[in-house]
């Protein structure tokens, strides 16, 4: 089995390129955080290149930007070419088929760089309702007749 699930920010913006057949494809540098910190006491990071193909790469072109941190799911692949010396290279990408925004560039908790949001808008409170009413509201909407209703003891016997 071959696949890949990692989680990112992009180094750069990404690169959209045509082929000769007018395929669209989508080339950039995922940085990956290790899980662990170094001798310094700092996390270090895997960059990975990332290629998408087809309506994925449209999407990834039309909405990525640098410091953009997404998902991206695919598989490894390995290939070799030979550079203008005559030198086998080797070659290790992911070729994503499935990506998934997760956050912009400053949005994510702690990443915001000194800006400063304006508080949200004061909402009244409005009490919790109770759960049995969250339900029967919910069974409303058309589900009424789908049987009963089961209570739920919290307590889990393990």
């Amino acid at each position: 089995m071959n696949k890949v699930i990692l989680i990112g920010r992009l180094t750069k913006d990404p690169d959209i390129h045509y082929t000769q057949s007018q395929n669209v494809t989508c080339n950039f540098t995922l940085a990956v955080n290790r899980e662990f910190k170094n001798q310094n006491g700092q996390y270090e990071a895997d960059f990975i290149p990332v290629v998408l193909w087809g309506k994925t790469a449209e999407a990834a072109g039309n909405s990525l930007a640098k410091g953009h941190r997404l998902c991206v799911e695919g598989r490894m692949q390995v290939r070799t070419y030979e550079d203008k010396q005559g030198k086998t290279v080797w070659v290790t990408e992911v070729i994503g088929n499935r990506i998934e925004f997760l956050e912009r560039k400053g949005t994510g908790t702690g990443q915001n760089q000194g800006q400063t949001a304006a508080p949200p808008p004061q909402q009244p409170q409005q009490p919790p309702q109770p759960k049995y009413q969250q339900q029967n509201a919910f069974r409303q909407d058309g589900f009424s007749n789908m049987g009963t209703q089961v209570p739920f003891d919290e307590e889990v016997p393990f």
